[in-house]
C-alpha cells in the first residue's frame, strides 16, 4: 500500500501536473507587456480573408458590449490569468481574424466539427469562432474535389509558417496508411497530415481521436489508428481531448495564441493546463455526496432521484482530467453527470477500452491511475488518498467507521 501511495503522490505532484495559478507579480507584469505589444502589432495588420467585425456582429445579434466584457472576464479566468488581463483578452477576441486556421479531418465521426458549429443559438463563443479566418475545412467549405485541393495548396503557400493547423480524427497507419486516403491522388491521411503540418506555426489536435486515437484505436484497432502526436514531431503541438472537444477550450487555445504568440502551458500529455489541470471529481456538483458516502446503487433508486454520487454506477470522474464540470456543454446548460450519467473518461488516453463502460473501477479489475488492481470502492478511495486529498480520505474513513459499527467494534 505504501508503494501505491508513493506512486500516486509522484504522479499527481510531478512538475507537469502542477497548476500554478499565481506565478508572482514580476511574471505577470512581464507577460502583460508582451501581450500588450503583440496586440498593438496585430492592430496594425489587416484582417486576412474574413473581414467580419466582431463588434458589428455582436450588435447585430443584440449582444451588448457589457455582456462581451463579462465573457472576456470569464475567458481570462479560464486561462488562469489575472483580472487585469481582461481588456487584452477582449482585444485578442477582436483580432481573431488575424490568425489563419487550416482544419483537417481524418479518421473520425466529425463530432468536433459539429461541436464547433453548435446550433443552440448565437452565443459569444460561437460568434468568436465565426470570426476566425478559417482558410480550409473540407467538411464545411463549399469547394470540393480538385477545387478544394487547390484551395488547400493556396492556403499553405500564402500563410506558410503562420497558420494554426487544427486536426480532427485519428491517423490510420495500417496497410501503409491505405485505410484512409484523400483526394484523387490517393494521398494517405498520414502523408496528408505530415505535408500540411510542415509549414504550420503550431498543430492543435481536437477530440479524443486526434489526441490519443479515440474510438478508432479501440481494440483490436484494425486500422492501426494513432493520435497526431504519434506522427508529428518537431512542431508545437496542443492536445484538446474529449468526445467531442469542448468549443470553449478551442476558443481558449486560439485566444491564448493570439494574445501571447505561444502555446499555453501544457501537461505531460500536451493538454493545456487551464482546461485539463484538474480532475472532474474535484469540481463535481455531486462531490459532497461522495464525501458523505451517498451513492446511487441502482439506476432509478432513491439515490438517483436525489442526485447522489455516481461512482458506484461506473463514473470515472475521479481519474479524468477535464474542465467540463465547470465549463459544461451547450453554453453551460448541462453536462453528462448533470443529467445523471457517469463520466466515461473521454479525455483520457485509451478511454474507450479503459473507462467507457457502466461499471465502477472497483469491479473492473483494471489498472487505475494508482497502478494497482482495484477490488473495492473503499480500497480505491485509499489508493487515491494521497492525490485526491480530503474527499476520498473522508469517504474511506467513513466507510471504515461504518464497518466497525456493523462488526460491533468501537467507533
Amino acid at each position: 500500500m505504501s508503494d501505491r501511495i508513493e506512486g500516486v503522490k509522484k504522479l499527481f505532484t510531478s512538475k507537469s501536473a502542477r497548476v500554478e495559478t499565481n506565478k508572482g507579480d514580476a511574471y505577470y507584469d512581464k507577460l502583460f507587456q508582451t501581450c500588450q505589444a503583440r496586440i498593438e502589432e496585430l492592430k496594425t495588420q489587416q484582417p486576412i480573408n474574413n473581414r467580419l467585425d466582431i463588434g458589428d456582429v455582436l450588435e447585430t445579434q443584440g449582444i451588448e458590449r457589457r455582456d462581451f466584457l463579462k465573457w472576456a472576464s470569464a475567458v481570462t479566468g479560464m486561462l488562469m490569468l489575472p483580472a487585469s488581463f481582461t481588456p487584452l483578452v477582449a482585444d485578442a477576441a477582436l483580432m481573431m481574424n488575424r490568425a489563419p486556421v487550416i482544419w483537417l479531418e481524418l479518421q473520425d465521426c466529425a463530432g468536433n466539427s459539429e461541436a464547433l458549429l453548435r446550433s443552440d443559438g448565437p452565443k459569444i463563443d460561437e460568434i468568436v469562432l465565426d470570426i476566425i479566418s478559417l482558410e480550409f475545412h473540407e467538411t464545411l467549405q463549399a469547394a470540393s474535389g480538385h477545387q478544394a485541393e487547390k484551395q488547400l495548396e493556396e492556403a499553405i503557400e500564402h500563410f506558410k509558417d503562420k497558420y494554426l493547423l487544427f486536426v480532427e480524427g485519428s491517423v490510420p497507419l495500417g496497410m501503409n496508411g491505405q485505410f484512409g486516403t484523400i483526394g484523387a491522388s490517393g494521398e494517405t491521411m498520414h502523408d496528408h497530415l505530415v505535408r500540411v503540418a510542415k509549414h504550420s506555426a503550431a498543430v492543435v489536435a481536437v477530440g479524443s481521436c486526434a489526441t490519443f486515437g479515440g474510438v478508432p484505436a479501440a481494440a483490436p484497432n484494425p486500422t492501426g489508428a494513432v493520435g497526431v502526436m504519434d506522427v508529428i514531431k518537431g512542431k508545437p503541438l496542443i492536445n484538446i481531448p474529449a468526445c467531442p472537444a469542448n468549443p470553449a477550450n478551442m476558443v481558449g487555445v486560439i485566444i491564448h495564441y493570439i494574445l501571447t504568440g505561444q502555446v499555453p502551458e501544457l501537461d505531460s500529455l500536451l493538454r493545456p493546463k487551464f482546461a485539463f489541470g484538474y480532475r472532474i471529481h474535484d469540481n463535481c456538483e455531486r462531490r459532497a455526496h461522495f464525501d458523505a458516502g451517498e451513492y446511487v446503487e441502482e439506476w432509478g433508486d432513491e439515490g438517483a432521484k436525489n442526485n447522489f454520487c455516481l461512482y458506484k454506477m461506473g463514473c470515472k470522474g475521479p481519474m479524468t482530467f477535464n474542465n467540463c464540470s465547470i465549463v459544461r456543454y451547450n453554453e453551460g446548460v448541462n453536462w453528462p453527470i448533470g443529467v445523471g450519467r457517469g463520466c466515461i473518461g473521454c479525455s483520457e488516453p485509451d478511454f474507450w477500452d479503459k473507462y467507457a463502460y457502466e461499471r465502477p473501477m472497483a469491479d473492473a479489475k483494471i489498472k487505475a491511475p494508482t497502478g494497482g488492481v482495484e477490488k473495492t470502492v473503499d480500497e480505491f478511495g485509499l489508493g487515491l488518498l494521497t492525490a485526491a486529498g480530503i474527499g476520498i480520505g473522508i469517504h474511506a474513513a467513513a466507510s471504515a467507521f461504518a464497518g466497525k459499527k456493523e462488526d460491533g467494534g468501537e467507533a
